[in-house]
């Protein structure tokens, strides 16, 4: 095995020998004490030898009236002729994965996970303070715990707990920010009223009165929960009124939709990528999460203009292309579509469509109007403050 190993760095070469009786040129080239690693036979006339390097001139000598070439070098020798031959490429190769060492030590992006504009603002500061920012190099884990603590000493007010994550080349920094005690100020005496029409599907009250039943058409304004606590027909007390009443209510919802349709979307997110380009293709590197739709601007920082490869900076903007053309059929599948979307988006998180139905479709400069009517579960809560009779009597003397 040791042997075998050692013979690929053995510089030996593998000749072509043509000509009439090889044989007898073979036995001429033993007795010369010339050593054959491996003979093949190509043709009748043709035949392949491998000798050491050393051993060629003494070759050449014996030929006489064949035919000697070198087909091919074998050992340190041909190891040196490769190196020598890609020596452009293989600078260009160590100086990339010289880059590459540098960029993975660099922090590319810092997400702050908090949907509070000031307190986002405020960490940012905060980590800038230590180093922590884009195009810095990396924290070992320890002076991220020793930063992460200054952080937490210094704004023990505003935050309660954070955490710094470090990904490829990107911070994640999350961070939950502290309660701060506030009194509650008291509600008015008041009644919930209803504010718009509807039938009544759920009705729950924790403080107050229910005067209106499930199933009760009601219309804008009308007392649902009222906030007077009577005995014997006399009001005894005046609270606030406390609950939810949500009601099947009605819309009618107009939209537009073109028969031929495109659009580029432009979305605020931006960030910068390292990629290499090799024949004419892009190799994006640590870019983790890509975008199928951007528009970018690149920037050479290396080229090699004997080979094509290049490494490059790239902004890139996050878009996304619509281009379609649709039949009718198609176009009013989509308009019930964005119809429903724009009726969505007035709903908050706990009401819901219970149905939708086309009205009318119109056809005009290949565009499709469609008129949809909705039944919705919606909330129609609504306060109304109690004016008792002496303030009644005070505001009209």
């Amino acid at each position: 095995m040791k042997n075998g190993f050692l013979k690929i760095f053995k510089n030996t070469y593998t000749l072509t020998i043509k000509g009439k009786n090889i044989e007898r040129f073979l036995h001429r080239i033993t007795n010369h004490k010339i050593e054959i690693y491996h003979i093949k036979r190509k043709k009748y006339n043709e035949i392949q030898i491998t000798i050491d390097k050393k051993d060629y001139d003494e070759i050449l000598k014996l030929k006489t009236i064949y035919e000697i070439s070198i087909s091919d070098i074998h050992g340190i020798i041909k190891i040196k002729k490769t190196l020598k031959f890609h020596k452009i490429l293989l600078f260009f190769l160590c100086v990339q994965i010289l880059i590459l060492l540098f960029l993975t030590h660099l922090i590319f992006e810092i997400e702050i996970v908090h949907t509070d504009h000031e307190l986002r603002n405020l960490l940012k500061e905060e980590l800038e303070k230590y180093g922590i920012k884009e195009k810095n190099f990396k924290k070992s884990f320890q002076e991220i715990q020793t930063i992460k603590q200054k952080i937490l000493e210094e704004n023990k007010d505003k935050i309660e707990w954070l955490e710094i994550e470090n990904v490829g080349t990107k911070y994640i920094v999350r961070v939950e920010e502290r309660e701060q005690n506030t009194q509650k100020k008291e509600n008015p005496p008041q009644n919930i009223v209803a504010k718009k029409p509807g039938i009544i599907r759920h009705i729950e009250a924790t403080e107050g009165e229910i005067v209106k039943s499930k199933n009760n058409y009601v219309t804008t304004g009308e007392v649902l929960i009222s906030g007077s606590i009577s005995l014997n027909e006399e009001i005894k007390e005046n609270k606030s009124a406390k609950g939810k009443v949500y009601a099947e209510t009605w819309y009618k919802v107009t939209v537009n939709y073109p028969l031929s349709y495109y659009e580029k979307k432009y979305f605020d997110e931006e960030k910068e990528v390292y990629a290499i380009r090799f024949l004419g293709k892009t190799f994006e590197l640590f870019n983790f999460h890509p975008w199928k739709q951007k528009e970018e601007t690149s920037k050479t920082i290396v080229k090699n203009n004997q080979l094509p490869i290049s490494f490059e900076k790239q902004k890139q903007k996050k878009i996304e292309i619509i281009d379609k053309t649709y039949t009718k059929k198609e176009a009013i599948q989509e308009a019930r579509k964005a119809a429903y979307k724009k009726m969505k988006q007035t709903l908050k998180e706990d009401e819901k469509i219970l149905m939708q139905k086309d009205l009318k479709v119109t056809e005009k400069n290949s565009t499709i109007e469609l008129e949809s009517f909705f039944t919705v579960y919606e909330n129609i809560t609504a306060y109304e403050e109690i004016v008792s009779e002496e303030s009644a009597e005070t505001d009209h003397p």
